[in-house]
């Protein structure tokens, strides 16, 4: 060993590196820890002297499967490369690294620098093959021995994992007896509380719902400390709805041991460190499952079925982007209704008013670009109101036992409430009768401490009353029992279930749970031409039904004419004017599509629109003015005059009409000669000097 060290080794410093995997091992494997220690005493017997010689400690308590958490495995490494080192002194290989990749990096940065390294067995000098070759073995056989480690301590608890008596962490209300068996809590208002938890999920089918109930209900969840003073205390605090999903997803309380929830997972991060997660592992994969191991708050059925619940209630899973769960909203087949063309469930889309008309869409061929339009599109009134009166029809022979098993359930959370309520109250007299003894104990002439405890005895005093008021204004918002009124009502409303269903009070959510309970999907067919919609429903029993529905009219479709108005425009249209015929029609009582009168424009539109022609009321043998006036050369005032004098047979259909003139050979020659006598005419004539008039021609 002492051949290997040079004079230029000991101008360096000398590292001694200390390590132990956990602090517990550094707690009770002290002797480990003074073998390291005494590592710098043979750096100093080697030829170091105190002040060349460097003890890293700082590692101690932490694994060496890795070094990204060991800060001063990075100094060393980082010293060695940098020339600063003479000589690492460790108590063996597996003290410096369990791992090959950081251990043989730090054998090539010591052949570089010429690093010795030592350790109990000897010294090695990395530069010389048969040494990196010896180190190189070792770095193997330390991790080899790690995973010879992690092997016996895996199989010894997977052995005992599979006949049921590892011991895990038990949730709240479940804990150990003397003899290792799983029993409940012994207390009655933790269990109380548990039990509250699953009956509010079942009710409601929601995690978030049991927070907002037990809130609404003024109500407090416990937690368990471990470790330090308060071990094994009860901590009362605000239930969250993390806390609700522990407990939902928890199998030990459908009274089943497991082992294998969860594995962990290595990734590597972009800044080359190593992260260790923990990932949930499917109920199919894990290692053991022993049903009825122990007795549980549920059964194993309605555990899975809650499950499924939770499952179907996240909206960040690929398979329920289009949530299936119930929730708010007028639409009642939220998530049931698929489409007939792509397959692809509908969503819903609310339209006018501020979003009051629900609507039910597939627009997945047109998001992919497949289209330029969406597959469907049908308001939501026509299908939710035949579903509806299709499940009163089924349910209707059920509903006595619908109603007896709704007042058992709803006696059965009252019960539960209630003696929530009254735990709560006899666990505050309890600590009220406890600070009153701790106050009795003491010396009355201690008054330093008789002053603080007869304060907490105040305080729990004041802690009771304030509980039982609380819990008095509940029952007055809230009665927390069934009356006989009650009953009788729950009973009218079972036989009047339709009238129950179409009440305002009665909430969208409830139905659509309902809903959800009887049926799987429905798969929706339209057809446009003749405005119907056939609905193919699957059961949850697997049975199959189609409904026809016939859908709302649109719009436009609602203005449209009836034929009876359009054939009657036509038949008045040949000798009426628009204005007639609204007229008429207005006096055969008919009324526009909008109920309104009709008017010359209503007509119009309708002779438009159905491309009726207007009337041709001119006969082939009538003149109109200007004819007139042109045939004589007079102005067409003359001819007005001739009109008001009555000398031209003239008639109009109305007041704002044209006039249409009828001329003999008998009336020409009576107007040619007023024109002749007419002086007024003839200087009109002359002035205007017409060369040839039609006077002359005739």
């Amino acid at each position: 060993m002492i051949s290997k060290i040079r004079s230029h080794h000991q101008q360096k410093k000398a590292y001694v590196y200390l390590r132990q995997s956990t602090m517990g091992q550094v707690r009770h494997h002290q002797e480990s820890t003074e073998r390291q220690y005494a590592l710098a005493d043979k750096a100093k017997q080697l030829g170091w002297p105190q002040v060349m010689i460097k003890v890293l400690d700082g590692d101690l308590g932490i694994s060496g499967a890795q070094s990204y958490n060991r800060e001063d495995f990075k100094t060393l490494v980082a010293d060695v490369s940098m020339r600063k080192v003479g000589a690492v002194f460790a108590l063996e290989a597996s003290r410096l690294s369990r791992s090959n990749t950081d251990w043989h990096r730090l054998i090539e940065l010591c052949a570089l620098t010429d690093t010795l390294i030592i350790d109990e067995d000897g010294c090695y000098d990395p530069t010389d093959f048969n040494d990196r070759l010896l180190l190189g073995l070792k770095a193997t056989m330390s991790q080899a021995e790690l995973h010879f480690i992690h092997v016996r301590l895996r199989g010894g608890k997977l052995n005992k994992a599979k006949k049921g008596l590892l011991r895990l962490p038990l949730p709240l209300g479940l804990c150990y007896d003397d003899e290792g068996n799983t029993i409940f809590d012994p207390d009655e208002e933790v269990r109380n509380v548990v039990k509250l938890i699953f009956s509010l999920f079942q009710e409601h089918g929601s995690a978030y719902e049991v927070v907002r109930k037990f809130a609404s209900l003024n109500l407090k969840f416990p937690k368990r400390a471990y470790g330090g003073i308060w071990d094994g205390k009860l901590i009362w605090g605000y239930l969250t709805d993390n806390r609700v999903l522990n407990i939902l997803h928890n199998p030990s309380y459908a009274g089943a041991y497991v082992f294998g929830r969860y594995r962990y997972a290595k990734n590597i991060l972009p800044n080359g460190q190593i992260q260790t997660k923990t990932i949930k592992v499917p109920m199919s994969e894990w290692t053991v499952k022993i049903l009825n191991h122990h007795e549980g708050y549920i059964s194993w059925e309605e555990f899975c079925r809650n499950e499924a619940i939770l499952s179907k209630n996240q909206t960040n899973k690929e398979e329920n982007l289009l949530s299936q769960a119930a929730r708010e909203g007028k639409a009642l087949l939220q998530g049931l209704l698929l489409c007939n063309k792509c397959g692809r469930r509908l969503t819903v889309r609310y339209k006018g008013n501020g979003g009051i008309y629900p609507t039910y869409e597939c627009k997945h061929l047109k998001r992919e670009g497949l289209t330029g339009r969406v597959c469907m599109s049908v308001q939501a009134g026509a299908l939710d109101r035949a579903i509806s009166e299709r499940i009163l029809e089924v349910i209707e022979p059920e509903q006595i036992k619908i109603a007896l098993k709704a007042i058992e359930e709803l006696e059965m959370r009252n019960n539960l409430i209630n003696k929530q309520w009254g735990m709560k109250i006899e666990r505050a007299e309890y600590e009220a009768q406890l600070a009153q003894r701790r106050y009795e104990q003491v010396d009355p002439e201690n008054r330093l401490v008789a002053s603080t405890l007869e304060s907490r005895w105040n305080d729990a005093l004041i802690k009771v009353e304030q509980i039982k008021k609380e819990f008095s204004q509940f029952q007055q918002k809230k009665p927390l029992t069934v009356s006989k009124e009650q009953k009788e009502k729950v009973f009218a409303l079972a036989k009047d279930l339709p009238g129950l269903w179409n009440s305002p009070t009665t909430k969208e959510k409830d139905k659509k749970r309902i809903l959800r309970l009887l049926i799987k999907d429905i798969t929706v067919e339209k057809f446009s031409e003749v405005n119907r919609a056939t609905m193919h429903i699957r059961w949850q029993g697997g049975a199959c039904e189609d409904i026809k529905v016939n859908l709302p009219q649109r719009v436009y479709d609602k203005w449209r004419y009836s034929p009876n108005i359009v054939e009657r425009v036509k038949a008045l249209a040949p000798a009426l004017t628009g204005s007639q015929i609204a007229e008429r029609l207005n006096k055969e009582g008919l009324r526009s599509a909008k109920g309104k009168p009709f008017n010359k424009s209503i007509v119009d539109w309708i002779r438009y629109k159905y491309d009726i022609p207007s009337a041709k009321l001119k006969r082939s043998e009538e003149l109109t003015v200007k004819q007139v006036a042109e045939k004589f050369g007079v102005s067409q005032h003359v001819v007005y005059y001739w009109i008001e004098r009555k000398f031209l047979n003239a008639r109009r259909i109305n007041n704002n009409a044209p006039y249409w003139i009828t001329l003999d050979s008998e009336k020409e020659k009576e107007l040619c000669q007023k024109i002749l006598e007419s002086t007024k005419i003839q200087k009109i004539k002359e002035r205007t000097k017409n060369p040839k008039t039609k006077l002359q021609e005739v």
